[in-house]
């Protein structure tokens, strides 16, 4: 499978995103808000990690907390903001974050893997009736452009395993951290 990789620009696509607007005053103070590729990434750098879905075993327990645990050794190197995208709806996003307590991490819902699939990391899971998801990575992104990527290994469509080496938090805090020596 052939996915994007360092010194390509990252997709341009729409994602739907839910923001909190008291001028609402309802019991749903909550407003749809399209947020464009651009502005997330353009004039940032930016650690994007992905993952297959949210309430799922290491997604919970390991990948998301770990890089919520070293948010602050991610801005201390001038990262402008970590995030944690999945397949998922902007509603699956926010209650997976009030579940696994993230704090600092900016919860980005792929619903239609429309990002996903331009990244080329669409992969089926449907032997775990999951559908179609993300593969594991994580990249650093320097106004758009990918200057980093740790993509798990056998990238594959209905993998029997979920591998977890080399997109973890710790490894992409120690690449920066040796860039910027």
């Amino acid at each position: 499978m052939s996915h994007l990789q360092p010194g390509d620009r990252v997709p341009e696509v729409i994602f739907k995103t839910r923001v909190r607007d008291e001028a609402l005053k309802s019991d749903n103070p909550y407003r749809w808000q399209d947020l464009s590729t651009n502005e997330i990434f353009a004039g940032k750098k930016i650690v994007l990690f992905a993952l297959p879905g949210a309430f799922t075993p290491t997604c919970s327990t390991r990948h998301a907390p770990g890089y919520d645990a070293t948010y602050n050794d991610f801005k201390n190197l001038g990262i402008d903001e970590v995030i944690c995208l999945s397949v998922n709806d902007a509603f699956v996003m926010f209650k997976w974050h009030l579940d696994v307590k993230t704090e600092n991490l900016f919860m980005l819902p792929d619903g239609n893997g429309d990002f996903t699939r331009a990244m080329g990391m669409m992969v089926e899971k449907t032997n775990l009736g999951f559908g179609n998801r993300s593969w594991r990575y994580s990249m650093y992104v320097e106004d758009g452009i990918i200057k980093k990527m740790f993509v798990e290994e056998k990238i594959m469509n209905n993998s029997p395993t979920d591998p977890f080496e080399i997109s973890d938090a710790q490894t992409m805090l120690n690449a920066l951290k040796e860039q910027n020596t």
